[in-house]
């Protein structure tokens, strides 16, 4: 049996390569129904508010041949599953309902639903849970060659400045490794403010960044553009922190787009040792043993200023940073107008027990709610779990800690 469980992800694999980009996930399904006679396939999509999925593909499912179904998460099962990153199951009225997280290293792409026609027994699950886990690289893989998974993360047609900024965003929102968790939330405004993160993974070395362009639309998102660009085109090269930054600023001054706030950190994955440059930006917070403070940093000019970096130059600070604490990255809309309404130091106490991806989306809809659900500017964080250099090898195979012990949840659970 092991050796037949071995066997069938090169074969699914293969057989999901072959078929075009928008087909594949109907190869898994395919090959659900034909193994274990799965009634009902379904792939469910996380929306980019994470807060909704969308049913893109009811393979054999969908009586009224319907193809697309959005589905609020909040207090339903596939919240659980998402949260909780475990395979659930439960009796239904035609077989055995079973739902398998669909995610790739702390990316929380979906779930894969089937119906089953009797309860699975352990050689099944496991199965299903190969199937997901090969879905997720067939999602990854072919979101480069069809619209049709982004399309299915919008409950709503984008503005031209909100695909201009979800684009700069990074592709997964997530990322998981061994020293670290972490996760990037943005809650638009009415009228965009141009706010991004970013981060990228290297072998020594993480990087990240917050930036926050001023004006509203198509010019807060140009600005961006110029910004995040500018930013990556440096770090890509090689360059240091101050060198990045000093790159940021003259590329906005160089193209007349404003100026910017903005935050780049650098962690040393062997050392530990964190690094940041503050352009004009709120400090970060971090959670350390259960309580939440500030961290105080020097403060410089923001990007776009054009001074002069031989009298006022880009410091690089050194911050403390020990395995175990949770650092939030932020920008002003989650500090001001009505995120003052928001006590986020108590919120980052009351979520210690979550993963970043909940933390992230918890505390920029709280600042949402505050606002009654019409932002005056954009809310933005970056919640990082630093679990320390000591940590060599991934938590789970997953690809997300689930930091709980059982591996399945079942309808008569809490």
């Amino acid at each position: 049996m092991v050796s037949g469980r071995q066997s069938e992800l090169p074969r699914l694999l293969t057989a999901a390569e072959t078929a075009a980009p928008v087909e594949a996930v109907e190869v898994i399904a395919e090959d659900l129904r034909r193994r274990f006679g799965a009634r009902e396939v379904s792939f469910l999509i996380v929306d980019l508010t994470g807060k909704a999925v969308a049913r893109l593909y009811t393979a054999g499912a969908a009586e009224d041949g319907r193809r697309v179904e959005r589905i609020p998460m909040l207090g339903s099962v596939y919240e659980e599953v998402i949260r909780t990153q475990r395979l659930y199951q439960e009796a239904a009225d035609r077989g055995q309902r079973v739902i398998v997280p669909v995610t790739n290293r702390g990316d929380a792409i979906g779930l894969l639903e089937l119906l089953l026609p009797a309860a699975p027994g352990e050689d099944v699950l496991h199965a299903v849970g190969e199937a997901a886990h090969v879905l997720a690289y067939i999602v990854i893989a072919n979101g480069r060659f069809t619209d049709l998974y982004t399309w299915g993360k919008r409950s709503i047609p984008p503005s031209l400045a909100a695909e201009i900024q979800y684009q700069l965003l990074p592709p997964s929102l997530s990322c998981e490794a061994a020293q670290f968790t972490l996760c990037g939330s943005l809650e638009p405004s009415e009228n965009l403010s141009g706010d991004t993160f970013d981060y990228t993974l290297d072998r020594d070395t993480l990087h990240l960044s917050v930036t926050d362009p001023m004006g509203h639309d198509i010019e807060a998102a140009l600005a961006a553009t110029v910004l995040v660009g500018a930013l990556r085109g440096a770090r890509r090269a090689g360059a240091g922190l101050a060198d990045q930054a000093h790159r940021a600023d003259q590329a906005l001054a160089d193209h007349g787009s404003g100026h910017a706030t903005g935050q780049l950190l650098r962690i040393n994955l062997h050392s530990g040792r964190a690094q940041l440059v503050n352009a004009g930006h709120p400090w970060p917070l971090r959670l350390r043993e259960g309580a939440a403070e500030q961290i105080v940093c020097e403060v410089d000019h923001p990007f776009g200023l054009s001074v002069s970096t031989t009298s006022y130059p880009y410091r690089v600070q050194d911050i403390d940073l020990r395995p175990g604490d949770r650092l939030l990255m932020l920008t002003d809309g989650m500090l001001e107008r009505h995120g003052e309404k928001v006590d986020l130091p108590a919120l980052m106490e009351g979520t210690v027990g979550l993963h970043p991806r909940e933390v992230a989306l918890t505390l920029t809809s709280a600042v949402r709610d505050a606002a009654g659900g019409r932002l005056a500017d954009d809310a933005t964080v970056m919640c990082l779990d630093w679990h320390g250099p000591q940590e060599t090898q991934r938590r789970v195979s997953s690809g997300a800690d689930t930091r709980q012990a059982s591996p399945v949840a079942t309808g008569q659970q809490p």
